[in-house]
């Protein structure tokens, strides 16, 4: 009987020391939670902004591409012609413009004035013809033919005079100011059609917006090129998520800007530092492309762990291990960790 009470105590006193061990430990250890999801990354579909037909397909399925670089090109030789066009037409009304805000020129208001003196002197004449066939007609000197004749030149070189004044006193105003704005509007207009042209003809390159990787390839030289047609379908870079679900009775352990780290299969010994970046708002059912323990019909939450990803390691649709640590603090962004550090906390925890 004593025998048997001992070996209770004992027995008693093991659990206890095994209960008080594995609490110390799970003291110094952070709470983690581990889940399991997919590789998700954003789409975009290129296509040109114009219409023309495809003259080259530059990049192929599964290229990496940089930002700004020329994936396809379009027939652009129309364009060209008018953008000439339209820069000779720039060029000629330049020169318009100069020629009226430089106002008339010198040798050009000389010629008017000289202009004047000469008709002048034979306004003088013609008034010195008349009258003297006026004194000889009486006296039968001078026919009346003559007369009507040196009086209507004496009207015609008046009327001359007259012009010629007019023609002196618009050298010395010069263009009228109305006449300098409505050239510099065509100037203008004309300088618009250039941008517009040159803006038509950046548009028969098709450039990547960012960068990524090709991940279809839609159309061939040949093809008829729209705007509401896509060339290219570009697999972004930035941003990369892991898409994962928590069950309903987890939900409370994670919280949005919580450190996590993702392994992959293909690199089980270098985990990639994340943070969770959204939580959904409603639940929905377990997809059946998600392993859990949890039964299939459980309610779930989505979460997305976002990644810096700039080795390119996480690829579309690669399943996926996060471990979040529950007790990070909830920034946006967590700080960056070294890959000694990652390693150094992440816990052993079997990959699927």
């Amino acid at each position: 009987m004593k025998k048997r009470v001992i070996l209770l105590i004992l027995v008693v006193a093991l659990a206890a020391g095994i209960v008080w061990w594995r609490s110390q430990r799970s003291q110094g250890q952070p709470e983690r939670l581990t889940l399991y999801g997919n590789v998700d990354i954003r789409t975009a579909q290129l296509a040109f902004d114009g219409s023309a037909l495809v003259t080259s397909m530059r990049v192929e399925e599964g290229s990496r591409i940089k930002a700004g670089q020329i994936l396809a090109a379009l027939d652009s030789s129309r364009t060209r012609a008018e953008l000439d066009e339209v820069k000779a037409l720039v060029d000629a009304q330049e020169a318009v413009v100069r020629k009226l805000e430089s106002g008339t020129r010198q040798q050009e208001i000389e010629q008017a004035r000289a202009r004047v003196a000469s008709l002048e002197a034979r306004l003088t004449h013609a008034e010195q013809t008349l009258e003297r066939y006026q004194r000889l007609s009486p006296t039968g000197g001078v026919s009346k033919e003559a007369l009507d004749a040196a009086e209507m030149q004496l009207r015609v070189e008046r009327a001359a005079l007259d012009e010629a004044k007019q023609g002196l006193a618009l050298a010395l105003e010069g263009p009228r100011k109305e006449d300098i704005q409505e050239a510099h509007a065509r100037l203008e207009a004309n300088r618009a059609r250039v941008r517009l042209l040159e803006k038509r003809l950046a548009d028969t390159e098709l450039r990547a917006p960012s960068p990524g990787t090709i991940r279809s390839r839609l159309m061939e030289p040949g093809d008829y090129a729209t705007p509401g047609r896509a060339a290219y379908v570009l697999a972004l870079d930035d941003p990369k998520w892991i898409r994962a679900y928590v069950p309903e009775p987890s939900l409370g352990r994670v919280r949005q800007g919580a450190r996590a780290w993702v392994t992959t299969d293909s690199f089980p010994e270098n985990p990639i530092e994340g943070w969770v970046g959204f939580i959904s708002p409603m639940a929905e059912f377990t997809p059946k492309s998600v392993e859990t323990t949890e039964l299939r019909t459980q309610l779930v939450y989505e979460v997305r762990i976002y990644v810096n990803d700039p080795e390119n390691r996480l690829r579309l649709g690669m399943p996926a291990t996060v471990v979040v640590d529950e007790s990070s603090p909830p920034t946006a962004v967590p700080a960056p960790a070294s890959q000694s550090e990652i390693e150094s906390t992440l816990p052993k925890v079997p990959v699927p």
